[in-house]
Formats: C-alpha cells, sequence, structure tokens
C-alpha cells in the first residue's frame, strides 16, 4: 500500500485494520531497507499526510498535492472563509511555478468547533463542483468528540471506504526542514520495514513539503486575498537582527574575499616556485595547513550560495570547524603568555636537548662496544661510532648557538596560535622534525649502507646460482661466468656477510629511533586531521535537533475504532551519529600511510627508505 504495505504498516494497541494486524504497543521503525516477507499492497487504501499544526484551523478548503502513483494526499495548508475561487487557483498557480509542484485544492476542512461553522456543510459539499479534483477529500472535525470524520467523494467505481483511509499526522516544520538520508542496503527481512522502491515514496513526501516553503511565508494576518494556516500561522519567525546580520553579511564577505584573493595572489607569485622555495613549501606542515585554511576561507566567504544541501552543509562544517579551530587557538594563546610560559620554555628546551645528546651518546658507545654480547666488526664498528658521534657534537652545538634566540622564536611561533591551533599544531610538527634532524640523518646513512649490502649480497648470491638481473627486461635471466668472476664474488660475497651484522645493528638502532619520532608527528598530524575533517555542525545538528538529519520515519497509533480512520502519528527517526561523521566528513590534505603493514616490513627488512606520510601532491579530494 505504499509507504505503509500489509502486515508491515504499524503496531500499536487495538483490533485488526483492513489490510494488516496490529501488534504489541510499541513503534515501528520505518526505514526504507528490505521488504518483508508476505507484505500484501492494497490498492484501496488512501493516505491523507495531516499537518498537526492545523487540527485546530477553521474551516476552509485542504491545499496540497495529490501524488497518484502512492494514493496519497500530503495537504500543505488550510485555506479559510471567506475566499473567493478564482483568487485562490490564481495564488495556487503561482506558488507552483515557484515550488515547481502541483500544489491544488485536495477537499475541504470542517472545524466543527463553533456553531456558526455547523451551517458550512452544505457550502462545503458545492465547493467540489468548482475544483473538481478526483478524489475529493472531505475531513471534519465533529465537535466534543476525539474521532475525525473523513468522506471521499470519487467519480470512479470502488472508492475508498472510511475504514480504508489512513490519516497520518506529521510536524510541518521538522518535515520542512529535515533532509532525508537514503539509508545503506541492509539484508534485515524482519517485519516492519518498507520495501527498498518506498524509499522515493516517503522522499516524497519531505521533498513536496520543504519545495513548498514560499506557501508558509503568507501569514494567516497579512492583508491579502488568502488566509492560509499552517506551521507560522501565528507570525513569520523571523527577527529584525537576523535579516540585519544577514545584509551586513554581504559587504563583509566581499571585503574579505578581496583579501584572501590577495593573499592568495602573493602564495602564487612566481618567486615562490623557484628552487628551495618549492621545496620548502612542500615539505613544511606549516606552508601546507595555512595554504589548507586559505581554500576554505575563500570557499565559506564566496559570494556563490549554496546549490543544494550537500554545499550547504559543507560551508556550515568548515565555518564552525574554522571557528573552534581558531577559538582553541585563542585559549592557547592566552595560555602562553600567562605566566610567562614561553620563557620557561625556552629555558627548559637547552637542558632537554642536552639530555637528548647524552643518552645518544651513551647508545653509540654502547654500540662501540659489545652490545649485547654481539661480537661486531670493531674497525667498521669504531668508524661509524665515530662518524655519528661527530654528528652528534655537530647538532648541539647548533643548539647552543640558537640558544640566545630561541625565546623569540617561541614568542612569534606562540602568536600563530591566533591562526587557529591547527596552525600551531603543524608548527610544532616542523619543531620537532628540525630539532630530530640529527635522528633523521643517522637514519638515512644506516639505511643506505644497509641498503647497500642487501643489494650486494643478493647480486652476489645470484652470481653462485649461474644468474644475473636483466635491467632492459627486467627479470632474473641465466649467465654463465668465468673463473675470476667467481672468485671475486666469493671474496666480496664473504666481506659483505661478516659486514652485515654491525651494520645491521646500527640500522635496526636508529630505524627504530627514526619511527618513534615519525610516531609522534603522526599523533599530532592525526589531531589536526580530526580539527580539520569532522563535521562539528552536523554533530551539533543532530545533538541539539535530530530531526533535521533524517534516516527515516517511525509510526505511532493516536486512534482506531471500526469504521473510521486509522490515525496515525509520523515522527522523525535521527541519523545516527556514526552516519553523521561518515556522511559529512571533510577532505583533508592530511598525511596518510602511503604503504600497508606487509609492505612497510618489507621495505624496513631491505633498507629502503621510509616516508610513511603522504606528500602534498598525493593529497586526496
Amino acid at each position: 500500500m505504499g509507504l505503509l504495505s500489509g502486515d508491515a504498516a504499524v503496531t500499536g494497541r487495538g483490533r485488526a485494520v483492513p489490510g494488516g494486524r496490529l501488534g504489541p504497543a510499541r513503534d515501528r521503525r520505518v526505514q526504507p531497507e528490505a521488504s518483508a516477507p508476505g507484505s500484501r499492497i492494497s490498492t484501496m487504501v488512501l493516505k491523507v499526510f495531516f499537518p498537526s499544526c492545523c487540527s485546530s484551523a477553521d474551516s476552509g478548503l485542504l491545499i496540497g498535492r495529490w501524488i497518484p502513483e502512492q494514493n496519497s494526499a500530503v495537504i500543505l495548508a488550510v485555506v479559510h472563509f471567506p475566499f473567493i475561487p478564482f483568487q485562490v487557483k490564481q495564488y495556487l498557480s503561482e506558488v507552483q511555478k515557484v515550488s515547481q509542484i502541483e500544489t491544488v485544492v485536495l477537499g475541504t476542512w470542517c472545524n466543527n468547533k463553533q456553531e456558526k461553522e455547523e451551517s458550512l456543510g452544505k457550502f462545503l459539499d458545492d465547493l467540489s463542483t468548482i475544483f473538481s479534483h478526483e478524489p475529493w477529500l472531505q475531513l471534519s472535525k465533529e465537535k466534543g468528540s476525539k474521532f475525525w470524520n473523513c468522506h471521499i467523494l470519487s467519480r470512479k467505481a470502488g472508492s475508498p471506504r472510511e475504514d480504508q483511509i489512513i490519516l497520518i499526522y506529521y510536524d510541518q516544520r521538522k518535515t520542512m526542514l529535515s533532509q532525508l538520508h537514503p539509508p545503506e542496503i541492509s539484508l534485515d527481512t524482519q517485519p516492519g520495514v518498507i520495501t527498498a522502491p518506498d524509499a522515493s515514496k516517503l522522499a516524497a513526501v519531505f521533498d513536496t513539503v520543504a519545495k513548498n516553503e514560499v506557501l508558509f511565508l503568507t501569514d494567516r494576518y497579512d492583508e491579502g486575498p488568502i488566509k492560509l494556516s499552517h506551521w507560522q500561522s501565528e507570525g513569520v519567525e523571523a527577527s529584525i537582527i537576523v535579516e540585519l546580520a544577514k545584509q551586513a553579511s554581504v559587504p563583509v564577505c566581499m571585503l574579505l574575499t578581496c583579501l584572501l584573493s590577495l593573499v592568495s595572489g602573493l602564495c602564487r607569485n612566481r618567486i615562490l616556485k623557484f628552487w628551495p622555495l618549492s621545496f620548502v613549501w612542500s615539505k613544511l606542515s606549516t606552508c601546507e595547513q595555512v595554504g589548507y585554511r586559505l581554500e576554505h576561507l575563500r570557499f565559506v566567504f564566496s559570494n556563490q550560495k549554496a546549490k543544494n544541501h550537500t554545499q550547504f552543509m559543507r560551508k556550515a562544517n568548515i565555518f564552525v570547524s574554522l571557528l573552534l579551530d581558531m577559538a582553541l587557538g585563542i585559549m592557547l594563546l592566552s595560555w602562553l603568555y600567562r605566566k610567562n610560559q614561553i620563557g620557561q620554555l625556552a629555558e627548559a628546551l637547552i637542558p632537554v636537548a642536552d639530555h637528548v645528546a647524552r643518552e645518544l651518546q651513551d647508545l653509540l658507545q654502547w654500540l662501540m662496544g659489545v652490545p649485547a654480547g654481539l661480537k661486531m666488526n670493531r674497525a667498521l664498528d669504531q668508524v661509524l661510532g665515530r662518524f655519528f658521534l661527530y654528528h652528534i657534537h655537530l647538532w648541539i652545538s647548533y643548539i647552543h648557538l640558537l640558544s640566545p634566540f630561541i625565546e623569540m622564536i617561541l614568542w612569534y611561533v606562540g602568536l600563530s596560535a591566533c591562526l587557529g591551533v591547527t596552525v600551531v599544531l603543524s608548527i610544532l610538527s616542523d619543531i620537532l622534525a628540525l630539532l630530530t634532524f640529527h635522528i633523521y640523518c643517522f637514519y638515512v646513512y644506516g639505511a643506505r649502507l644497509y641498503c647497500l649490502k642487501i643489494y650486494g649480497l643478493s647480486s652476489l648470491w645470484r652470481l653462485f646460482r649461474g644468474k644475473k638481473w636483466n635491467v632492459l627486461r627486467q627479470r632474473v635471466d641465466s649467465c654463465s661466468y668465468d673463473l675470476d668472476q667467481l672468485f671475486i664474488g666469493t671474496l666480496l660475497f664473504t666481506i659483505l656477510l661478516f659486514l652485515l651484522p654491525t651494520t645491521a645493528l646500527y640500522y635496526l638502532v636508529f630505524t627504530l629511533l627514526r619511527l618513534l619520532v615519525v610516531f609522534v608527528q603522526g599523533l599530532i598530524h592525526l589531531l589536526v586531521d580530526l580539527i580539520d575533517s569532522l563535521p562539528f555542525y552536523s554533530i551539533g545538528l543532530r545533538l541539539c535537533r535530530s530531526y533535521r538529519l533524517a534516516a527515516g520515519v517511525k509510526f505511532r497509533v493516536l486512534e482506531q475504532e471500526v469504521g473510521r480512520p486509522l490515525r496515525l502519528l509520523m515522527q522523525i527517526n535521527p541519523l545516527s551519529y556514526s552516519s553523521v561523521v561518515q556522511t559529512y566528513r571533510l577532505p583533508t590534505h592530511s598525511c596518510y600511510p602511503k604503504d600497508s603493514w606487509g609492505s612497510l616490513c618489507k621495505k624496513l627488512f631491505f633498507g629502503e627508505l621510509i616516508y610513511p606520510w603522504k606528500q602534498k601532491e598525493d593529497k586526496q579530494d
């Protein structure tokens, strides 16, 4: 039967209804996922969606949309007496041009709460000859009774009886503001769910109410020939402050757009595209984050209006993300400049650098001895150890040379917090990379030396087996070697094999140190990614106004009596928080691991350099 079919109609207390049955008192969630087994479709059942705000409206005309393929009528408003039929038709034609939806007079509404309205019954019956909609609805509310009457006037044979009508109340404001999301495909076959094709039918009801927003701008107290009742019948909910803010936002957005265009033009200067500035721009996380935020600002403050719901939600999520980012940055800025926190950080930096240098020197002295009882090649061990000790000495001398300027550098870094906490975190990641640059150098030296020996051993191993690597065809081919070649190959293989443990130990130690630094940087990038990509506006909307993001609807039985229309209440089923995050998550420039764990371990084993974070050109939109 369309939105409600067969046994999967609704649940509640009461006796059976035609075309379905009622179970225990509980709500049935209506989700267009899978079809209920054994569901029956009754083409004679008529569904009338009635706005709950119009239940106390004065008698008049019911205007809305008739959906023939669903045998449903979506009522949008009630036109009050007095009115002129020609003016009503003219008004509905104007509404139809704006909404692009056929809005017609569906029938009459009679509220018998006043004695004077009882005399309107005959006049209401005669209106069917003027507007001549097929079928013609006659809704009435009896005085002193909770029951409703609904009659159908139809020229066709077999029009539905009153007990074959389902009267569905819906909240007009919530339905208009809601965005219905298509649910995921599910294999759930339990009773109480709508078939998959009915997803479009449910969306047609939401779409009808949303596209007729122009209809709700007419107030019942406005001067004009048409008096309407709808969810804004007591006055259009608009504030003069909101309207002034909308008008003032236009020049502000234009000014900010010009400033952002100027900054973007400076960033695209040809001077920045030359080598070494282009290299620095592509490698520093701060530059990438600033460029990413500039793109967000240009998108938010652009003069173009959002074309659809997705674009509006993206703009709103970016705007809230920017506000939260700057708010956290200002809080961090106030903490840094309170009680001279920057001076304390600058004073603590040099002792920490000295402590790290001493620890590295102790580690190298341990490796130059007999580490864990392993017998190393003493000559190579001493050469490598002194080489790395000399690098540590150069690095600590460089740190002490910069010590008078560290506080000033940190002071200017703290000022960048006004741009957002993500900018500060990106600067922190770059500072960590610069402070641990000697560890990176140790890792590169060890990895290159280890990789050279691994590939040398693999090539010499192919020599023993009479094989060689064909560079042109990229494959291993057979090859014959003479005695001198075999002798030199055996000699080199023996040398590389006995030197491999010493090199592998240094490579292992410095690789672990490098991975520790990368792990800390990964945590910082992950925090930046969360602030940049989480849809805070959508999450707040789901928390405060859950009906705005709808995953479906559920129906609750309000009233059922034999010979009377079945009255249901349609309630919006909100989207889950996980679906909100998955649907509205913002794209980021952030770095993610390029390789799987298997390929990463393979690279570590063969000594290939690990760059686990994507570069700027690898970002995904």
